[in-house]
């Protein structure tokens, strides 16, 4: 029944993560009722084990129609795997508790703002060029991925809001990018986690397959759809995780 449990949270979770990002909201918390005695860094190395398979696979589809500027993806890419070995390190050393309680009200902000621009992430115009955009969109790979590392929750999301917000992407277009840097992150905390000996690897391995599937599910869905598509789930999730983190932070 465990691995069912986990296996259906992995599917959804690859389907949320696939269009807006957002699908640990789905699978940590499954993970911790699940298993409640377990070490956190064990539930969130096997978080990661699944998880990199469905952004890997979500990016794949996402590239086959989605044309990207990959000489400043690449680099943010890089960066953002730097980060997150670092940031996947950290927790293993630092609890990242002092930081649930602010988290709800960023999202916040980032939700009132994406309401209140009603053209924001509709149309594709990047505003960077050449060197400044590369080193813009490392400094968020930088950011997020530590981020995703450290904590984890709407990595995401954080991503296509950055990219929408900063670069000029639409929501398809940030969409795609956050799948190759979250596919980096997603790796690089795994490789962390599995190197301490915090992963369930028969655990992980099936729950990678369902999160592949939900993945390619999700991606499609995303492309078939639009810009249009991809804002309002991005709503929907980030709504979502205001009330999942709020919860955690202070009625728990």
């Amino acid at each position: 029944m465990e691995l069912l449990w986990v296996s259906l949270a992995a599917l959804l979770a690859g389907f949320v993560d696939a269009i807006v990002g957002g699908g640990g909201l789905v699978l940590t918390p499954v993970l911790f009722t699940v298993f409640p005695g377990a070490h956190p860094a064990t539930l969130f190395g096997t978080n990661k084990a699944a998880s990199v398979w469905g952004t890997g696979f979500a990016a794949r589809q996402y590239l086959q129609r989605v044309l990207l500027p990959w000489n400043v993806v690449l680099p943010a890419a890089a960066t953002a795997f730097g980060a997150s070995f670092a940031g996947a390190w950290t927790v293993t050393l630092v609890s990242p508790d002092a930081f649930r309680r602010l988290l709800p009200f960023i999202l916040l902000v980032v939700l009132l703002y994406t309401l209140a621009k009603k053209e924001l992430g509709r149309h594709h115009a990047p505003r960077g060029t050449g060197r400044s955009e590369v080193a813009l969109a490392c400094a968020i790979g930088g950011a997020i991925g530590f981020y995703d590392g450290f904590f984890g929750p709407g990595t995401g999301s954080f991503l296509v809001f950055l990219f929408v917000r900063l670069l000029g992407y639409d929501f398809l277009h940030a969409s795609a990018s956050a799948k190759v840097l979250n596919t980096g992150t997603n790796f690089a905390a795994m490789l962390l986690f599995a190197w301490k000996g915090h992963v369930w690897w028969h655990f992980a391995v099936v729950m990678a397959v369902a999160h592949i599937v939900g993945s390619l599910l999700g991606a499609r869905m995303a492309l078939r759809h639009g810009t249009g598509f991809v804002r309002i789930m991005f709503i929907g999730v980030v709504s979502l995780l205001i009330c999942k983190t709020a919860y955690d932070a202070f009625l728990r």
